[in-house]
């Protein structure tokens, strides 16, 4: 069931309807109702795997009373390592077997070593990277007494499979949703109202600029080998925004659901593409995922603390476990590595946390040296992403070394040109957008409240018009597949 269908405009009125109007005066059947309505939106995609979600919720539930109730350490460390090793197991074979078996029989084919191997033809569970971190943060916590285990039921396969984040994020935390969870919601108009607004921004975002980006990305990146050094890197421009505008929108979306039934999501994208540097650009891009892998990676692994040599290595270790996060292919890890690469300069000279407010906060326009700092944080994310969409390595290096050629300076062409120039005016108009709205959660929240009611609800018919216009180039959103 995807956001942007019309089965989920169903399925949204009805499973509010009953939240606020037929259970609201009990806590405990608002829940009951949240799970049945996140296992059915989940079942929508695939029943069988709702065994696996059940499976994995109901083990770290399990595991986290035994750990927290055990008194003999090996007891607790039992139960914890069972926890963290069926978890990443089934991500393992899910995700990642078929990627380490070819690799090692490709190794060794190139040592003139033939071994035929054993391949598995199964479905990514969709959403199992998701929801698999929820379970391991959660067990991790109680592990270090950091939390309390949760013992109803209920409330834990909530804050593991609440519908809005369950597919694709963001990546939540026990000590954030589930007090939300475990009391009282009560109706507010303001919230939800807020909730509607970043939802239809989202949808425009996903529908309107993603959708159609996505389409132009699609017919230069599956035939680069036939065009121009300008093309391509139209192409390579196209993809930018598709996977910001599709990602982000998704979030957009998920947390203005959550805000419909009373609850906070964690915020999951802050404006990247106005980031000065990498550093900036990854504490605002997929917020929730960089932020977990920094509490639980990074900083067990040492952090910033020791020699210039440890956290070279740390970093290194958490852009490629990062780009490996994504998913099995060399070039999700090519993509982990070279913005790692990015990020040095900025450790070695100890200016990693610089930039730690938006920019030109409180003006219209950033300084000429915010605007150099964006626009080459900005290209090296271009690059970056060339990487992240290119079907294999060869595909990725073949794409740059026929971008950067002469005829880079052409005017760029491929069929449907026309179209694409339309698709363009909208990306300008929508950055723009953003850049007026960027001190806020989400770019329409408040920088039309000076506005007049009528005019603002003529915006909002607007987008909405647009979001209707644009709504036949359906795709699924991309971080499904992760």
């Amino acid at each position: 069931m995807l956001f942007n269908s019309i089965e989920f405009v169903i399925f949204l009125p009805i499973v509010f309807f009953f939240y606020w109007f037929v259970v609201n005066k009990s806590l405990r059947l608002q829940n009951i109702l949240l799970l049945v309505a996140s296992y059915y939106f989940y079942a929508c995609w695939d029943y069988r795997f709702l065994f696996l979600l059940m499976f994995s919720t109901f083990l770290d539930y399990y595991s986290g009373i035994k750990i927290e109730e055990a008194i003999d350490v090996r007891k607790k460390k039992f139960w914890f390592w069972l926890s963290i090793i069926v978890n990443l197991g089934f991500l393992g074979v899910f995700k990642y077997y078929n990627f380490f078996v070819t690799s090692f029989a490709s190794g060794l084919d190139s040592l003139g070593i033939g071994v035929d191997v054993f391949t598995l033809n199964v479905i990514l569970p969709v959403g199992i990277s998701f929801y698999t971190f929820h379970g391991l943060s959660y067990v991790i916590d109680i592990y270090n007494g950091k939390i309390k285990a949760e013992k109803n039921v209920v409330d834990y396969s909530v804050f593991v499979s609440f519908f809005p984040l369950l597919v694709a994020g963001p990546i939540e935390r026990a000590t954030h949703l589930l007090p939300q969870i475990q009391k009282m919601r009560v109706f507010s108009r303001l919230q939800a109202v807020d909730g509607l607004k970043q939802i239809l921004w989202g949808l425009f975002k996903k529908v309107v600029i993603a959708d159609n980006c996505a389409e132009y990305a699609n017919i230069i990146f599956n035939n680069s080998s036939d065009y121009s050094g300008s093309t391509l890197l139209l192409g390579a421009l196209f993809f930018t925004f598709q996977i910001y505008c599709d990602f982000s929108g998704y979030s957009d979306i998920a947390l203005g659901t959550a805000r419909l039934f009373g609850i906070d999501l964690l915020r999951n994208f802050a404006y990247p593409y106005f980031s000065r540097d990498i550093a900036e650009f990854w504490r605002r891009w997929h917020i929730s995922l960089s932020s977990w892998f920094r509490d639980y990676l990074y900083i067990p692994l040492g952090g910033s603390r020791g020699s210039m040599g440890f956290k070279i290595r740390n970093t290194f270790i958490i852009f490629l476990v990062s780009g490996f996060w994504h998913g099995a292919n060399w070039t999700f890890i090519i993509w982990g590595g070279l913005n790692a690469l990015y990020f040095l300069p900025s450790l070695l000279r100890g200016k990693n946390r610089v930039n730690l407010d938006i920019v030109a906060a409180g003006r219209y326009f950033p300084t000429l040296r915010e605007f150099f700092s964006i626009s080459i944080t900005f290209s090296l994310t271009v690059l970056a992403w060339i990487f992240f969409r290119a079907e294999n390595v060869g595909h990725a290096f073949s794409y740059l070394q026929g971008m950067f050629t002469w005829d880079l300076f052409k005017i760029p062409y491929f069929p449907g040109i026309g179209l694409a120039v339309s698709t363009l005016i909208l990306v300008v108009i929508f950055m723009l957008i953003e850049w007026i709205g960027r001190e806020s959660q989400y770019a329409i929240q408040h920088f039309m409240n000076p506005w007049k009611r009528n005019v603002r609800w003529v915006v909002y018919g607007v987008i909405l018009f647009c979001i209707f216009l644009f709504n036949g180039r359906e795709q699924e959103f991309i971080y499904f597949q992760f």
